[in-house]
């Protein structure tokens, strides 16, 4: 079934993608680069000298950001490869392009310079931290979800670069030794990702939170919530109509319970309000 279904992709050309990278983007990258230090930088000279920053608070910012990082990491690598299109305005080009340039040419990320490889991350993290830096640094709690927010956006930030480094064939020797006791990406763990349909360990910060999201069955839940609200078939635009309702069909059967009792729930409530055969999507 694997097999049939690996056959049925239909994906996009992977120059095309790439030619997607325009000189406006680039310099927005460069922008939200230079931005984004700033904010990191002025965070850092507001919290040093608090008399309510400890070492304490300061390591468990960090580690609780890491895995926070880790989770924002897969949702947005999710939602980059399971909905939307190419060619949307902006989104498409800026967000989107990239993971589906990905999926044609691992080794493109490898070839990205410093702005390329990280602009997009920056970009997004502006908002939050703009957030940390505005918090009051009143009281314990204002200065750890400060400290909190300023540490996810950190690792938030060098998410890509720890993602290009677990496609480089000869990556440096210390961030070798950090990928094998895996406190950044391993490129064993990160290749299961990229086993076609691609549709599983999103998250690609460090990785630690692959297997509890993939024990709950968290995507595929997601992804039968927003099919059945919006009609939206996940990944058609990605790998083809054909083969992403196969998928979305064969994920169905292969559920974990969690799942399939939230599946269960949502198609009880659709049949309660128009009787009849039992859809797993919407009536639109």
């Amino acid at each position: 079934m694997k097999t049939e279904l690996k056959n049925q992709l239909r994906q996009q050309d992977a120059t095309v993608l790439a030619q997607g990278y325009s000189p406006a983007i680039r310099a927005m990258e460069i922008f939200s680069i230079i931005a984004f230090v700033a904010l990191e930088s002025a965070l850092v000279w507001r919290l040093w000298g608090n008399p309510l920053v400890g070492p304490w608070m300061v390591l468990s910012a960090v580690l609780l950001g890491y895995l926070a990082a880790d989770f924002v990491s897969g949702i947005v690598h999710w939602m980059g490869d399971t909905w939307g299109s190419t060619d949307m305005p902006v989104l498409g080009k800026a967000f989107i392009r990239p993971f589906r340039e990905h999926h044609v040419d691992e080794k493109a990320i490898t070839r990205h310079d410093f702005v390329e490889t990280n602009g997009n991350n920056c970009l997004v993290s502006l908002p939050v931290a703009l957030l940390a830096l505005l918090l009051p640094h009143t009281s314990a709690t204002w200065v750890f979800l400060s400290s909190f927010l300023g540490a996810m956006i950190f690792w938030v930030m060098a998410t890509n670069q720890f993602h290009k480094w677990s496609h480089t064939d000869t990556p440096p020797v210390i961030i070798g030794l950090m990928q094998r006791v895996h406190l950044i990406l391993p490129p064993d763990h990160h290749r299961i990702h990229h086993t076609a349909p691609y549709d599983k360990y999103y998250c690609i910060t460090v990785g630690w939170m692959n297997k509890p999201l993939a024990l709950i069955g968290f995507f595929p839940m997601m992804e039968r919530v927003i099919t059945w609200a919006t009609g939206l078939i996940p990944r058609k635009d990605d790998i083809g109509a054909e083969a992403a309702l196969e998928l979305f069909q064969t994920q169905a059967a292969d559920a974990p319970p969690v799942v399939k009792a939230a599946q269960e729930l949502l198609e009880g409530g659709a049949l309660a309000e128009e009787p009849g055969a039992v859809s797993p999507v919407r009536p639109s």
